[in-house]
């Protein structure tokens, strides 16, 4: 299985930590973020993971290579001198995985135990009702503030809105996706045409996908280590070994199944 991880952004709401070091190589109680992704991602079985680069690359670069003595999983960086946004370094590095019937992608700045076993699994079912893309799920606390889903009972997404003015449910994109292919059908006709276009995953890409994906509510501990006060609130909860979603309480999956 293939991945992208998504580790490019400037992580400006970390300041200012990130004027020095990358947030995808922030600190977790003496462990680099990314590494403790690469970590997951090898016990995962992942075996290759694109990672892009652009704010401090100099030093994710680095660490890659020092990384590289782990075998079992292949490292491609992929830079990028104008940011692509999240959509557009999958749409302009989709050679990647045009081998690949399905692939993953995750945003680096989480901080996750996922199991991705019983989430591929889902993901194959959701294929056969004719699903493109699978979207991990977890209930935030402030549904204004994310990406919000809107499932039917078959658990169909049937509707996507980032950052939703009233928002009319509290399930929200915990940025942990499998695609298939076809996915590619979706990406807006423009602005793709350039290297240095920018296309936004949650606003551009989801949105045209809805009645195509299916949510999955995870139980696992989540947390976007994308401000001071969430770094903080990492750094007192992580390693964790139980099943509670930090910040947004335990998934109901009676609400579910």
């Amino acid at each position: 299985m293939k991945a992208f991880l998504l580790a490019a952004g400037r992580g400006t709401r970390l300041r200012p930590y990130t004027d020095t070091i990358p947030k995808c190589l922030i600190s977790i109680n003496g462990k680099p973020l990314l590494g403790i992704w690469l970590d997951h991602l090898r016990q995962q079985n992942i075996q290759e993971v694109l990672i892009n680069t652009h704010h401090h690359a100099h030093q994710v670069e680095a660490f890659v290579r020092s990384y590289s003595h782990h075998r079992d999983i292949r490292i491609v960086l992929s830079n990028e001198p104008e940011l692509l946004g999240s959509a557009g370094t999958i749409w302009h590095r989709r050679d990647f995985v045009d081998s690949d019937n399905d692939f993953m992608i995750f945003y680096a700045d989480n901080l996750t135990n996922v199991d991705l076993k019983p989430f591929a699994n889902f993901h194959q079912k959701c294929r056969e009702k004719k699903g493109i893309l699978t979207m991990a799920l977890f209930r935030a606390p402030n549904p204004g503030a994310c990406g919000i889903a809107e499932l039917d009972s078959d658990q169909k997404i049937l509707a996507f809105t980032e950052k939703p003015e009233n928002p009319k449910s509290n399930l929200a994109n915990a940025g942990i996706y499998m695609a298939s292919q076809e996915i590619f059908e979706f990406f807006p006709s423009t602005p793709l045409e350039t290297s240095a276009s920018v296309l936004d995953f949650g606003h551009q890409v989801l949105p045209l996908l809805a009645g195509r994906m299916y949510g999955y509510p995870i139980t696992e501990y989540l947390r976007d280590i994308g401000t001071i006060e969430s770094y903080q609130q990492a750094l007192a909860e992580w390693p964790v070994c139980d099943k509670k979603v930090a910040g947004s309480g335990t998934i109901d999956n009676k609400h579910f199944f």
